[in-house]
């Protein structure tokens, strides 16, 4: 794989595996058969109901719809080859469209690699505590990031950060993977222009590199923001600016997941090179763009830190570790579990479980609510599969997509996501950088193309139109990077914004409440990108992931400046 170590002597380094010059690092690798469970299970996102998506998880037998901090050290077993990493994984699954019949196939996961880098800092890299959440990628996104193809883990050179990508191995690596002309609109994704065998979005050609088909890459951010709390999956994580995380914050391994699809048994059922792609995440996406990835901590505190102190295993892996604390599993038995959501996922089927309908290339999706009445969904005839396997599950995949921004997926309506997805999750989206007022012809092209009616609010305040938001700490709206106001509506939002002397609003995520006196964005969204339910009033839309809802004062503020700089301050790191 394209971030492997450039050699690898026969005995692991005892050096301390991080260091203020160079990356380090060490993969955790699985075992068993397959993955522990898939299913329609996003304790996350959607802790307690039926999950929108399907998604393949790895890691301890604890994982359940819901989960306590502690719940994955609990576990009894894991499909990680290290015992004392019960810490639980997940990303959507992936689903193949014939194109003759337009019959839906699930694809199997051929194997997943989780790479923990060590990044060259002068911080200290310190364990995940027990019970962390975090969510990279945008389940919403059916269009190409502004960032574009490349990939981008750090905020310190001014671009976009880019934490989602699809690669390809293949034979004959000598041409790009996507046209080069691709728009990234119209059947195909468009490619890293530093990696010919990457890019964003799903390829048009076949992956036939040695044990290598088509693979997911998800990178999550590696500081973590203790004040925000380990479940506050939306805004406890970001990615880090020349190598530092903020004051305060700590600086964590990089998460880099890699999810290798069994796509090569299909490779001969489609033409390739045509400018389509038969692939379609579990959340109905057929993109690419959404894909998306949660991870929650499980891991014995002493030995992961005993490992980033001590171990540069590289490919290796963390199994070959020297005086490794807690030994390793028999890599000959299987840690799995039966999913609680009874229900054909596998094989051969007219719909997505869930009932995800398939989308289309540059438009928003259509995801249905998350159950949360019985586990088990009711039965219908779109969700009966001609062909029968064991029924399997795993992240939301009609909701999974990270074009690269820090952590915030979206989730479905209990939690705050376009109705069923996560991260940066929270699955991320992504960054936009630069400093501008709103474009005024941008602002009324958005909210002229707005299929709702907007919010009543505060009078003297309009409606501005939806606009792409960054990361968790470089938000658009400035002034106040995140409100505390509870249950946010864009009512709510716009008084407790317009009382403290802003003349910007923004809602997010169903929930989330910012202010600002300028937009840092000339990215105006299709007003469907802002349709998530306000937590605090069913009845108005509070953004999406990564999409701001935004309203504009035409008044000017009266409250002095001095209350309005003590009040940033109170908020500047909620």
């Amino acid at each position: 794989m394209h971030l492997s170590k450039v050699s690898f002597v026969s005995a692991v380094s005892t050096v301390a595996a991080y260091s203020a010059t160079q990356r380090t690092f060490a993969v955790n690798h699985f075992y068993g058969k397959g993955p522990l469970v898939e299913g329609r299970m996003d304790p996350i996102v959607n802790p307690g109901v039926t999950s929108g998506h399907v998604h393949a998880i790895q890691g301890g037998n604890n994982f359940a719809l819901s989960m306590t901090d502690t719940q994955a050290l609990e576990s009894t077993c894991t499909s990680s080859l290290v015992k004392n990493d019960k810490s639980n994984y997940w990303t959507p699954s992936l689903y193949f469209k014939d194109p003759k019949t337009g019959m839906l196939e699930s694809v199997d996961m051929f194997y997943m690699n989780v790479y923990y880098f060590f990044e060259s800092t002068t911080d200290k890299i310190t364990a995940f505590p027990p019970g962390l959440r975090m969510v990279i990628g945008n389940p919403n996104l059916r269009s190409p990031p502004s960032s574009g193809g490349d990939l981008n883990l750090d905020l310190g050179n001014g671009k976009p950060a880019q934490a989602i990508q699809w690669t390809c191995p293949r034979s004959n690596p000598g041409t790009p993977l996507y046209p080069v002309d691709s728009d990234g609109l119209h059947g195909v994704g468009i490619g890293d222009s530093n990696n010919k065998g990457a890019g964003t979005g799903f390829p048009d050609k076949n992956c036939d590199g040695y044990a290598s088909p088509l693979r997911a890459d998800v990178h999550f951010p590696s500081c973590y923001n203790p004040a925000a709390g380990l479940q506050d999956y939306k805004t406890n994580s970001a990615f880090p600016t020349n190598n530092k995380c903020p004051p305060g914050w700590i600086h964590l391994p990089h998460l880099f997941y890699e999810v290798y699809w069994d796509t090569a048994k299909f490779a001969s059922r489609w033409t390739q090179g045509q400018g389509n792609s038969p692939w379609v995440l579990a959340n109905g996406d057929p993109t690419g763009y959404s894909l998306h990835g949660d991870f929650l901590a499980g891991w014995d505190v002493s030995t992961l830190q005993q490992i980033i102190d001590n171990c540069d295993a590289g490919d290796s892996g963390m199994d070959k570790c020297p005086g490794l604390m807690g030994g390793l599993n028999d890599p000959s038995t299987s840690c799995n579990i039966a999913s609680p959501i009874q229900e054909v996922i596998s094989g051969t089927m007219s719909a997505l479980p869930g009932n995800n309908p398939v989308g289309s290339w540059g438009t928003s999706p259509v995801v249905p609510v998350a159950s949360s009445g019985s586990s088990t969904p009711p039965a219908s005839a779109s969700n009966v599969l001609s062909t029968t396997k064991n029924a399997v599950g795993g992240t939301p995949a009609a909701t999974s997509a990270v074009d690269g921004t820090s952590v915030t997926l979206p989730t479905s309506a209990p939690v705050a996501v376009p109705t069923s997805a996560s991260s940066p999750d929270t699955y991320s989206s992504e960054t936009v950088t630069g400093t501008t007022t709103v474009d005024a012809a941008a602002s009324t092209a958005a909210a002229a193309s707005s299929p709702s009616s907007p919010s009543t609010v505060k009078e003297g305040w309009t409606y501005k139109g939806c606009f792409a938001d960054q990361t968790q700490t470089n938000r658009v709206l400035q002034g106040i990077t995140f409100a505390n106001v509870g249950k946010a509506s864009n009512t709510i939002c716009v008084d407790y914004c317009s009382s403290r002397g802003f003349s910007l609003a923004g809602t997010e995520f169903g929930g989330q409440c910012f202010c600002g006196n300028t937009l840092k964005t000339e990215s105006a969204l299709p007003e469907a990108s802002c349709s998530m339910k306000c937590e605090g009033d069913a009845n108005q839309t509070c953004g999406g992931g990564l999409a701001l809802s935004v309203y504009s004062s035409s008044v000017a503020s009266k409250i002095k400046r001095s209350v309005r700089s003590r009040h940033l301050h109170m908020h500047l790191s909620s």
